[in-house]
């Protein structure tokens, strides 16, 4: 009969079972020999807890009297009652440092076996070095927990024989019930995550829908006439700002170096006010135009200078440079080359400047500022979101994961068993 429950039918077929019942079927296939072993199991830990509670008591009662002679100063006994005080405090100490389990298991009770005989063997050699000396006083006192001892040391080695002999026959059916236990408080937890996973997800719906309303908006309000209008003229003045730079980019190196010279003391004959402006040109060209009244006057006062520095060396640049330079400034002094999008660019700023000041521009661009702001907060709020999101799908996949190993481990447990394949099956949540 045993053997059956114990090695079952190998080649019978899998049986299916969920995790919820499987523990119930576990039981019922097994309750002849588990029951038994495990009652047994919770009597040898209840011995040992007695007994070591009546050792713990003996302690005490070495202590009370070790006190009480102490305080009677009788030289005779003096310093034997303080090597017996010392000595039953350290059999207290001892003892309450026991992990005592609350119900059996196979390793709780082989843990607290271990503690136990590490205690009582160091106890022992106590006893064997100090009660000699303390005799022959406290005799009656040392004779009643000599007694204990022993009967605590008989109780160790009855939990250990059935520790090894009987209880290691059942410690990986105690396991398998432990890791059903798990199992299920395992699904209870991806349940939970599921549940919360579905909320983020709701939630971040809901923000993501927010985000488009706010974004929707702001279109709305770029699409109205003066803001539409002020970007058409914005990209109207890149387009005009690459067109001079183009103009003048043979007029990029020379600008530089007369520029340098200007600062360093060069003479290279600009006033502050043309300086100033040959800055402008080199980072602003469009604006640098558009701000000169007809016929660029200015630009022409620094051409000018800048021919004269060329012809007489003070700014020195490469032949081909040279040639370059001197057809750009001749195309624009004595061409009017400039002419054209000089007029574009006034224009353009003009009608920028008109527009920015328009009233409906300042109310839209209020507007505008405001929904940026609530459309930062919401993507801020995206970003927490998503993070939970990952965490709650990481959490998830985990849980998976032990709970696939759980159920590895106790349908091979099982099998190693009682001989039966069984296949967990999943719970829908």
């Amino acid at each position: 009969m045993l053997k059956r429950i114990f090695y079952g039918d190998c080649l019978s077929e899998a049986l299916r079972l969920s995790s919820k019942t499987i523990k119930s079927w576990l039981e019922n296939e097994t309750s002849s020999v588990f029951v038994p072993v495990h009652s047994r199991a919770e009597k040898v830990l209840a011995e040992l807890r007695k007994a070591l509670n009546e050792l713990s008591d003996a302690s005490k009662m070495l202590f009370d009297s070790s006190v009480k002679e102490i305080e009677k100063r009788n030289l005779k006994t003096y310093k034997r009652a303080r090597a017996l005080n010392k000595l039953s405090r350290l059999f207290i100490d001892r003892i309450r440092q026991i992990k005592i389990p609350e119900k059996a298991s196979y390793d709780s009770l082989n843990g607290f076996i271990q503690e136990t005989q590490r205690a009582l063997a160091v106890t022992e050699v106590d006893i064997r070095m100090w009660f000699p000396r303390i005799s022959p006083f406290f005799i009656l006192d040392r004779r009643k927990f000599l007694v204990l001892f022993e009967r605590t040391k008989a109780s160790l080695k009855e939990a250990q024989t059935f520790l090894i002999k009987e209880y290691v026959k059942t410690k990986t059916l105690e396991e398998t019930f432990q890791l059903i236990d798990k199992l299920q408080d395992l699904e209870e937890e991806l349940s939970k995550f599921k549940e919360q996973k579905l909320n983020v997800e709701n939630e971040k719906a809901h923000v993501l829908k927010e985000i488009a309303d706010v974004k929707q908006k702001m279109a709305d309000l770029k699409s109205k006439g003066e803001i539409s209008q002020l970007s058409q003229v914005n990209l109207e003045i890149e387009m005009l700002n690459a067109e001079v730079k183009r103009s003048l980019q043979h007029l990029q190196k020379p600008f530089i170096k007369m520029q340098a010279l200007s600062l360093h003391g060069g003479g290279s004959g600009l006033t502050q006010d043309e300086l100033k402006k040959l800055t402008h040109y080199l980072e602003n060209p469009f604006e640098a135009l558009a701000t000169e009244n007809d016929g660029y006057p200015i630009l022409r006062q620094i051409l000018q200078k800048l021919t004269l520095s060329m012809s007489s060396e003070k700014l020195k640049l490469k032949p081909d440079k040279m040639r370059k330079a001197g057809q750009t400034i001749e195309n624009i002094l004595k061409r009017d080359s400039l002419n054209e999008i000089h007029k574009k660019c006034v224009d353009a700023l003009a009608r920028k400047n008109s527009i920015s000041k328009s009233a409906e521009l300042a109310e839209t661009q209020s507007g505008l500022s405001k929904l940026q702001v609530v459309l930062e907060n919401l993507e801020r709020k995206r970003n927490v979101v998503e993070s939970e999101e990952k965490s709650v799908e990481r959490a998830i996949k985990e849980t998976l994961e032990k709970i696939q190993n759980h159920k590895d481990r106790i349908e091979k447990n099982i099998q190693n068993f009682l001989g039966k394949k069984v296949i967990i099956e999943k719970v829908e949540a």
